[in-house]
């Protein structure tokens, strides 16, 4: 297949490659030329031959809106425009029902790699029509795991992001969770190497997992976080998650704890906080605020 691919960032760059490893050709448009195969989204549509057109999203939140309404007309009907950024479930029907009055479709796409996506695939979580993903099937296939997992059919429009929302926020509680033991081990005056019980728990436990060998990866450069701040940043997808809860009547009080204490992070140092922001800079290449910075 040849499609576009629509900002060239942390993760889609990676993913440009990944699909190109795959055998398919991406015609890339970001807003920083040094990375971009193209000067604009016009150009970027106009070297796609094939038919229907398939342009990938992966853009910010607040610039989705209008690169979908500038993407419009450019397009023709059978088109399909894909949203894989971490876009509101909610607005995913929106989008769908006015590219819909262009003749055109929509998918949305929760994707999950972080900054490892390249080496080890994206867990794909998708939302759509079954005609839109079975012709958008190869690009998934190539951007997925190798295996029998990573990629879901979720539903319908919306069923991806909301599904990426909700993994988000199991992220949230299980780092949470991570944190605070770390913390205690390294307040306990028992205890002299935290750092090679987390790396003694990677094999045989019930808690072993790709963000406790990401922990023990964070201590191996700063054995102590000395040189982070106890700061974390929410993306706003734990937010949604726990509004969502309220509006469907179902309790999570874990994920809504490990959310406010992402506030509490903002406002002082946080010892736990320390090794959150340690986990997000491992699997996301998310910023993390150092001593200088808070200097």
């Amino acid at each position: 297949m040849r499609i576009g691919m629509v900002g060239l960032g942390k993760m889609g760059n990676n993913m440009r490659q990944r699909i190109r490893n795959g055998g398919h050709e991406v015609v890339g448009y970001d807003r920083n030329p040094e990375v971009s195969d193209v000067g604009s989204l016009a150009e970027l549509v106009g070297q796609l031959t094939e038919s229907p057109r398939v342009v990938w999203l992966m853009l910010p939140i607040d610039v989705v809106n209008a690169t979908i309404e500038e993407l419009t007309p450019m397009l023709s009907p059978g088109d399909i425009v894909i949203d894989g950024g971490n876009s509101k479930w909610t607005w995913d029907e929106i989008h769908a029902e006015q590219l819909a009055k262009a003749g055109l479709h929509f998918v949305d796409v929760g994707t999950s790699g972080g900054v490892w996506g390249l080496q080890n695939g994206y867990a794909l979580m998708v939302g759509g029509d079954d005609a839109d993903i079975a012709t958008c099937q190869p690009i998934f296939d190539a951007l997925k795991p190798e295996g029998a997992f990573g990629f879901v059919h979720a539903g319908g429009h919306g069923a991806g992001h909301f599904a990426k929302m909700v993994h988000n926020g199991i992220e949230y509680g299980l780092m949470q969770a991570y944190a605070e033991g770390w913390e205690l081990l390294e307040a306990a005056k028992e205890v002299t190497h935290v750092k090679e019980i987390f790396r003694s728990w990677r094999e045989g436990t019930v808690i072993r997992s790709w963000l406790l060998d990401l922990m023990v990866q964070a201590m191996e450069e700063d054995e102590h976080l000395d040189k982070i701040e106890g700061y974390a940043a929410d993306s706003g997808e734990g937010r949604w998650t726990v509004n969502a809860a309220v509006d469907y009547g179902v309790a999570v009080p874990t994920i809504t704890a490990a959310l406010f204490a992402r506030f509490v992070s903002q406002q002082e140092d946080s010892p736990a906080m320390k090794m959150v922001a340690a986990m997000r800079n491992q699997f996301g290449g998310h910023a993390v605020r150092t001593e200088a910075d808070a200097g």
